[in-house]
């Protein structure tokens, strides 16, 4: 563990979920409840790698509303550094989602616009300059507008400074096009490779070679339950994730598993045993009803990870 803090540029917003109790009745008033919580997918890594004992710091954009406290206390709540650019007069990026019963999707809103003025000029200030230039790592994901993450990418480049990105969806993982050649690490699901690749293998095992095609050097690929797929320049690993007797909600999983990579990463770890971290830390969310477990600890990464089998390495 470095003693060097982690910045982290990207999503921190709020999640808005409704479930309806009943039979859903469209055009119609349907019974439910909601649930609240922060979100975003660099803001969800930023507070587990926090809760692992890591230095963490967060810049993101955010209004000057009562969503902006939600984040705010959460990131106050895990320990993060909460450094956010403020717009007073502007709404905190926020999801929200109606979900039937069973948990399917109804329909969902995306109110993303801030981060679009997160523009590479911000990123000319020379207080964001040293942040770079200073830090053990540079964490964001695909909220933010593409040229900003290629102006990022090529500022942590130039300090020596790893950056690992978070694909966020596969509508959005395009935007890592221009930055793909400066990423140490780009953590993504099949879906999301396919939307960046445009290809789909037949056999999951060539997705390291489909992807440093497009030029990334290193990355995870999720599987689900069927497997999860690490790669660097010159080798590639897969662990099958242990059971989960009882799930409580996936959102986040894909989020905690890069934080508890990209932990062992800086500790020195090989892809082979960040990859076993990254499983353990994922398992501990899925077993949460949040996105972001409040038991998330060292502790109890040390027990989840002495269920998770050894990497099998890829031909």
């Amino acid at each position: 563990m470095t003693d060097r803090t982690i910045l982290v540029m990207g999503g921190a917003h709020v999640d808005r979920r409704g479930r309806i109790a009943g039979e859903t009745a469209p055009g119609a008033s349907n019974p439910g409840g909601w649930f609240v919580e922060a979100g975003g997918g660099a803001f969800n890594a930023a507070r587990n790698l926090a809760r692992l004992g890591h230095a963490v710091r967060l810049v993101s954009p955010r209004g000057g509303d009562a969503d902006g406290d939600i984040v705010a206390a959460a990131a106050k709540a895990a320990g993060v550094e909460d450094t956010p650019f403020i717009f007073l007069d502007r709404a905190t990026p926020s999801y929200t989602a109606i979900i039937e019963r069973d948990g399917n999707l109804v329909i969902a809103l995306a109110d993303m616009d801030l981060y679009r003025l997160f523009s590479p000029r911000r990123l000319q200030q020379r207080a964001m300059r040293e942040a770079i230039a200073s830090a053990a790592l540079v964490l964001t994901d695909a909220n933010l507008p593409a040229e900003t993450l290629a102006t990022m990418s090529k500022a942590a480049m130039a300090a020596g400074v790893p950056i690992a990105g978070i694909a966020i969806s596969p509508a959005k993982v395009v935007r890592f096009r221009e930055s793909l050649t400066a990423l140490a690490f780009l953590f993504m699901n099949e879906a999301e490779a396919r939307a960046l690749t445009g290809e789909s293998p037949e056999n999951p095992e060539d997705w390291p070679t489909v992807l440093r095609a497009t030029g990334l050097s290193a990355g995870v690929v999720t599987r689900g339950g069927h497997g999860v797929i690490a790669f660097d320049e010159t080798r590639a690993a897969r662990v099958v994730p242990p059971a989960i007797p009882e799930l409580g909600d996936v959102t986040g999983a894909g989020d905690s598993l890069a934080s508890g990579f990209l932990g062992a990463f800086l500790g020195g770890a090989g892809i082979e045993e960040a990859l076993r971290h990254g499983v353990a830390t994922a398992a501990i969310t899925v077993r949460s009803p949040l996105a972001v477990a409040e038991e998330m600890s060292q502790a109890a990464l040390a027990a989840a990870l002495s269920l998770v089998p050894q990497a099998q390495i890829l031909p």
